[in-house]
């Protein structure tokens, strides 16, 4: 035990040191911005999202105010807990050290982990309480104790509140456990308390849905027609493909959890989880946060099966898994400063922009953004300064004005796109808007006075915040309100 607790303390400082490397880079994400934003609005439900990402965000913010490597620190943790969860789940199915090992390899050489791991999304927790609930479940399998029912169902109302995906991973447990024991552990009562209680901590997030027309429904549609109705079934699974030796490793683990007669229900709720998000056309990173149950259980079958073998087996085993993957980590997670990533990337340079991949293009341009909308604003005379709204296109805009353009003083933005649209247009009575992203016709159709201050070009952004206007706009022709109720129906467009 002694061994195996050294390894997978190692394993974790080597996590947790590679994960706070990349974190110091670059700018916050989009989708970081719209999350930090969130959590000024503290409730038990957003558009896109359920609230647990919210109270993790203020959390930071208080701990560290708006900071890049403060902000990231949590999914970082989330995932060194994960990589721990794994060599955990490795221990149990085998005694053998070289299993805790091998797991722990397996999961360094992941590597969209570094990316799920670094930036501030639901998905980094989210990977997390499905990494609980199946060590729970293991657990629970291995001693009967009905307290691991009770934790499984605390994770799994935590898990709800993160991301509605772990649905599927209920999904598969309850079908793994109809073919244990002849189903007997439905006869259980702990079982339905389990239940229960994950039902009780989900509840105000679907009083909250209720409350407010069933937003999360009406985002997987818009989500289903923009993106996931493009997904193609042989692209999910050639996607699984892109780590071929983890994806080996996983492809053993369902084999060792299929013929052991305690672990079966693991094995068979790993193929359902596979099969449903697969049938519903997820994203492939949706099944990603079934793999450390899989390394864990793969590295078991080959630690058992190597138990007789020198070490250098073993040892070349783990070289082979990791190796190919390390010249890929400066794509997932910022380990290198952006000229230095420019020139190991061996990027594209076309009119004169640089072709960055879309996460971290999506990390450039907020700063200059807000740093512009602050220029213009402070060219106000002071009466138009109280008399001022700042509107944005879209919720990385808005989110980079709320949370940077908390430094130059700026008034909080607003803007139609998801969750920004809740919380309403502000003084609809304002003399002067900055519009931020918006196009003519769009800006033109709401005042009589539009006058283009810039259009705003970022050598590393992303291509649809380059060529983006800033206008100063004066006497809106709309009943702003009204406008504003109008546009509802497309607030996820």
């Amino acid at each position: 035990m002694k061994k195996s607790i050294v390894i997978l303390s190692i394993l974790a400082v080597v996590k947790l040191i590679l994960q706070l490397l990349g974190n110091r880079n670059y700018g916050f994400h989009r989708d970081e911005l719209l999350h930090l934003s969130v959590s000024e609005h503290l409730d038990w439900g957003y558009m896109e999202f359920p609230p647990l990402i919210a109270w993790v965000g203020r959390l930071s913010y208080w701990l560290f105010d708006y900071s890049l490597m403060g902000t990231r620190l949590f999914p970082t943790l989330a995932g060194v807990l994960l990589l721990i969860l794994c060599g955990l789940m490795a221990r149990t199915f085998s005694k053998q050290p070289y299993a805790v090992l091998l797991a722990g390899v397996c999961f360094l050489a992941f590597v969209p982990f570094y990316r799920n791991h670094t930036l501030f999304q639901p998905v980094a927790f989210d990977q997390l309480f499905w990494g609980v609930g199946f060590y729970l479940m293991i657990l629970f399998l291995k001693t009967e104790n009905k307290k691991y029912l009770l934790l499984t169902g605390f994770a799994l109302g935590l898990g709800l509140l993160t991301k509605y995906t772990i649905l599927v991973w209920a999904l598969g447990i309850f079908t793994g456990l109809l073919f244990h024991k002849r189903g007997k552990h439905f006869k259980n009562p702990w079982l339905y308390a389990a239940g229960l209680l994950a039902a009780l901590l989900f509840l105000p997030n679907v009083l909250w849905q209720l409350e407010h027309n069933w937003p999360a429904l009406r985002h997987l549609e818009a989500l289903k027609a923009a993106q996931l109705d493009e997904i193609q079934p042989l692209a999910f699974g050639l996607a699984q493909l892109e780590s071929p030796f983890t994806f080996l490793i996983s492809l053993t683990g369902v084999y060792f959890l299929l013929k052991s007669e305690r672990f079966r229900p693991i094995g068979v709720s790993a193929v359902v989880i596979f099969a449903a998000l697969w049938i519903l056309q997820a994203k492939p990173y949706y099944v990603f946060a079934l793999y450390p149950v899989l390394f864990a259980a793969g590295a078991a079958q080959v630690a058992n099966s190597l138990a007789e073998k020198r070490w250098y087996w073993k040892l070349g085993i783990a070289v082979v898994v990791l190796a190919p993957s390390i010249p890929f980590i400066p794509y997932a997670t910022p380990l290198l400063d952006i000229d230095d990533f420019e020139a190991y990337a061996q990027l594209e340079h076309r009119d004169g922009r640089v072709q960055l991949t879309g996460d971290y293009a999506d990390m450039f341009g907020w700063e200059e953004q807000t740093a512009l909308v602050d220029s213009v604003y402070r060219s106000l005379s002071e009466a138009e300064k109280r008399n001022c709204v700042i509107w944005a296109e879209n919720y990385g805009e808005a989110g980079a004005v709320k949370i940077l353009g908390k430094k130059y003083g700026l008034p909080n933005p607003i803007s139609r796109h998801g969750s920004f649209w809740s919380w309403g247009h502000g003084n609809d009575k304002a003399a002067v808007w900055i519009s931020l992203g918006n196009k003519k016709p769009s800006v033109e159709q709401v005042f009589e006075e539009v006058e283009l201050v810039k259009m705003i070009h970022h050598k590393y952004a992303i291509d649809e915040e380059n060529g983006i206007p800033l206008y100063l706009c004066r006497k809106p022709k709309l009943d702003i309100e009204q406008w504003w109720k109008d546009y509802e129906p497309h607030i996820f467009d």
